[in-house]
């Protein structure tokens, strides 16, 4: 019959193991953990995934829903002898809105010359672009129903130029 020597660290690894596997007493009964309750909220965001890594969030960009938002960038051709009128209107070109109706009161502005500094617009959100071209004397005025666009003289502005008229004759009178 063969000898088996077996060495006593060995011994009690496996009586240790052995002893692991068979349990005799009744395990305690423990209660779940609550799990909390993902609650919707109120800020749902639904994405789409592109790609592996690339999520693409469904829902329209802020300049899509405010079309004065969007970014433009818009060489004017310089050959040209152009209005801010003309300026306006191809810088509303393909926003989606239209310059209001020529009035008496917004006709000094739709015919002064383009300064060769607004021959450039841009990259800038439209709004800015169509204040920039109008200047500050003008405030800039949306029929968002409408899509129309259109400047009114700005409060401050029409109260400098009578303070500057009333100055020039007082100084002529002298």
């Amino acid at each position: 019959m063969p000898s088996f020597k077996i060495s006593l660290p060995l011994l009690l690894l496996l009586s240790l193991a052995n002893a692991g596997c068979h349990s005799t007493g009744a395990l305690p009964t423990q209660t779940p953990p609550e799990e909390a309750v993902a609650q919707p909220s109120d800020y749902y965001l639904p994405v789409q995934r592109y790609g592996r890594y690339t999520l693409v969030e469904l829902a329209p960009e802020a300049a899509q829903q405010n079309l004065l938002l969007q970014v433009i960038d818009i060489n004017l051709p310089s050959a040209w002898s152009i209005s801010v009128g003309d300026a306006l209107n191809y810088v509303l070109l393909q926003s989606g809105y239209r310059l209001c109706d020529s009035t008496s009161e917004n006709a000094a502005l739709f015919t002064l010359p383009l300064p060769a500094a607004h021959l450039k617009v841009g990259p800038m959100v439209l709004r800015d672009a169509l204040q920039m071209l109008a200047g500050p004397a003008w405030s800039l005025q949306t029929h968002e129903r409408l899509r129309q666009i259109c400047f009114i003289p700005a409060v401050e502005s029409a109260s400098a130029e009578t303070s500057i008229n009333i100055s020039t004759l007082s100084e002529a009178t002298r």
